[in-house]
């Protein structure tokens, strides 16, 4: 298998992939046919995607930027069945948030993360610090607490009957990837023989991410509330910096380290991903063909 500088995200009904050059969204419309829509990338990505660390950073925010848009596109197709929203007119705050949704919708998606996965762990263990003071000691509590948030609530939504739709599309992106990774022809039989655990999905990322947050803020002592907060928001694009250079290593090395750094993510994928049907392979496949470049060794990872 070649590592190919491709990856995706699954929407409603849907798969975002993106290449070397640009993005596609493939969507399955409510009448059964399949939408897509193409963007290429601005140039100087070129660049950044030179410099490490930095471009774990960029990549970080880039991808929400880009998730959100493509949420957006999707969720057109499944607006349009409510009449109501069509005659009804757009009032000043109406036009205010369409024209600034996506941005909107960026913060809102950090806020909720900062408060759930920094803010709240780090209260919580604020109960630990009467029987130790040891900085490691409670930086490695909040680690777990923070792990343990983080699977309850990918548990809890992987119920909902909506996100088991995105979780399927999930799995048919990476089973997608891994097939033109094999160098095989994209079909639907070919890409059902691959597997839907890939160690280079976000999922895997943002456990790592966890990982070396407990490393990096066990440097700094362990002081109150508001120092903690601080410290925790400044360091967060350096350990996304860091996180996205290791899943990097990890996506292009076969050893065995690399191997046991990518389980606890893999692990975590069996709840985000689940099998999917023929037609939503489909989709993935569309939306990954339209995102391949001539050359195939300009997208090698």
């Amino acid at each position: 298998m070649k590592p190919k500088a491709v990856g995706g995200q699954a929407v409603i009904e849907g798969v975002m992939m993106k290449g070397a050059d640009s993005i596609a969204i493939a969507v399955r419309k409510p009448d059964g046919e399949i939408a897509l829509k193409k963007q290429v990338l601005k140039s100087n990505r070129k660049t950044i995607s030179k410099i490490p660390v930095l471009r774990g950073v960029f990549a970080f925010f880039d991808s929400m930027v880009l998730g959100v848009q493509s949420l957006m596109y999707s969720a057109e197709f499944y607006e349009e069945e409510d009449p109501k929203a069509k005659d009804k007119k757009p009032n000043a705050f109406d036009r205010f948030m369409e024209a600034n949704f996506i941005w909107i919708s960026v913060t809102l998606s950090i806020a909720f993360s900062v408060l759930l996965f920094i803010l709240l762990p780090t209260v919580v263990v604020d109960i630990f610090e009467r029987f130790t003071a040891s900085t490691v000691v409670l930086n490695l509590i909040e680690g777990l607490v923070r792990i343990g948030i983080f699977v309850i609530y990918i548990t809890a939504i992987s119920g909902m009957k909506d996100i088991k739709r995105v979780f399927e599309y999930h799995g048919a992106e990476h089973k997608t990837i891994f097939c033109y990774e094999h160098g095989q022809e994209l079909t639907v039989e070919n890409v059902k023989k691959h597997g839907r655990l890939h160690p280079r999905c976000g999922t895997s990322f943002l456990f790592i991410v966890m990982i070396v947050s407990i490393l990096m803020f066990s440097m700094f002592e362990w002081s109150n509330l508001f120092y903690r907060i601080v410290v925790r928001l400044a360091l967060l694009p350096i350990v996304a910096g860091i996180s996205y250079e290791l899943i990097k290593w990890a996506g292009k090395s076969e050893s065995q380290l690399a191997c046991i750094m990518s389980k606890p993510g893999m692990w975590l994928q069996k709840i985000t991903t689940r099998e999917p049907d023929d037609s939503q392979i489909e989709v993935a496949i569309v939306a990954l063909k339209n995102v391949l470049v001539e050359d195939s060794e300009a997208d090698n990872w």
